[in-house]
């Protein structure tokens, strides 16, 4: 059994989650890590994350990164809280916070940053490899009429030009952990998925998989199985090109590339379910298909109905489906159900931004593993109704 041992901050976000869960189901190898600690902010047990039983695996919830005790005070509450602090070897950092004020942001995931490396690097010794996610915001996707590159993106493409690049806080966490690695016996290295699709087993408004798994079980229950649902987006968006990344291809690579510190220390790397690009044209009728529906196109000129109003407005029909369905409940009209992700990524991003996926291929080699749609989505479905968070 290795010496291994690997500590996920953020392990209840879409990828942190699944990090977890890849590691306590042996990837790569039974023998690879002999521990595993998921930290948490918000309380998690095993059995709500649905992982299954593992003795390697510790659940450390409610560590604040940015206590009030300062950088002291949070490695004395590290030291007590995670066992065998001293062992860790892999680092896997997927914790954020979103500020809508860019200088905030950057502020704060920075210092989240900084003091999670700098309590591992005084807690333990064996500290052998730092994985830091970014995403395709770092090719300027969000800037929309200026995006600024022609795809495929490419991980040699430059940063996005000022003044956008000083609000962008991934360049600044690159730069911290870049410096703080100087000199030092460990590595790191950057992934850069695009939109996500995978489980969470809380709330997180950034989970469009989450968003729709609830919309469509409610639309099938009102509008019954069979029924057409036009896609919500425009006719434009419903045409263009992107590469999903799902939660379990992400996890996978991140851990292989932090095992292979000689050819993957400082690089970053696309990271995305496979090298050809895909539309919405070609997933939703995929997606609804699951919950029995018949995806259509957007009406002309026009979307379908949007996933937080129509659930707002049938508010009562997916209580009455909690209950008796017996589902978690406060899954949907809180701030954390909030549509306007759903929007951003299925409306607004109306241009192609596929990836170039030859740098990540390359390096996995013979280890590479593919999801097609159906193995993307309906996993991650699988997982919200084994949750009993959707019928």
């Amino acid at each position: 059994m290795s010496a291994n041992h690997a500590l996920v901050f953020g392990a209840s976000g879409i990828t942190g989650w699944a990090i977890t869960n890849a590691l306590i189901n042996d990837y790569p190898h039974d023998t690879t890590f002999s521990k595993i600690t998921a930290l948490t902010n918000r309380p998690l047990t095993p059995e709500i994350a649905q992982w299954p039983p593992s003795k390697k695996l510790q659940v450390v919830s409610g560590l604040d990164l940015l206590t009030e005790k300062g950088q002291e005070g949070l490695e004395v509450e590290m030291k007590e809280k995670v066992k065998s602090i001293e062992t860790v070897t892999h680092v896997y950092f997927f914790a954020y916070i979103m500020d809508l004020d860019s200088d905030t942001e950057i502020d704060i995931n920075v210092k989240l940053l900084s003091r999670a490396v700098g309590a591992i690097e005084q807690l333990s010794p064996n500290l052998k490899f730092i994985v830091l996610p970014t995403g395709t915001k770092a090719y300027g996707v969000h800037l929309i009429q200026d995006f600024p590159f022609t795809p495929p993106l490419s991980e040699s493409l430059p940063r996005i030009p000022e003044p956008h690049a000083s609000r962008m806080f991934y360049y600044n966490q690159v730069d911290a952990l870049a410096a703080a690695s100087k000199g030092k016996c460990w590595k790191y290295c950057e992934v850069i998925p695009d939109m996500i699709v995978g489980f969470v087993p809380n709330n997180n408004i950034y989970c469009l998989a989450q968003t729709l798994a609830t919309y469509l079980s409610l639309y099938a229950a009102v509008e019954g199985k069979g029924a057409e649902c036009e896609f919500p987006g425009t006719e434009k968006s419903w045409k263009i090109k992107s590469n999903d990344s799902s939660q379990d291809i992400v996890a996978k690579f991140a851990i292989y590339v932090s095992l292979h510190p000689e050819t993957t220390h400082g690089e970053r790397y696309n990271v995305a379910d496979n090298a050809i690009p895909g539309t919405w044209e070609q997933k939703w009728p995929i997606i609804c298909e699951y919950f029995g529906l018949v995806g259509t196109p957007p009406p002309k000129g026009g979307s379908g109905p949007q996933p937080g109003k129509y659930i707002e407005d049938h508010l009562h029909q997916w209580k009455a489906l909690e209950t008796e369905k017996l589902l978690q409940t406060g899954r949907v009209g809180n701030e954390r159900s909030f549509g306007g992700f759903q929007y951003f990524i299925m409306t607004m991003f109306d241009f192609d931004r596929d990836l170039d996926m030859s740098k990540m291929h390359k390096t996995w080699g013979p280890s590479k593993e593919e999801a097609d749609v159906r193995g993307a989505w309906w996993t991650a479905f699988d997982r919200f109704r084994k949750a009993k968070i959707i019928p």
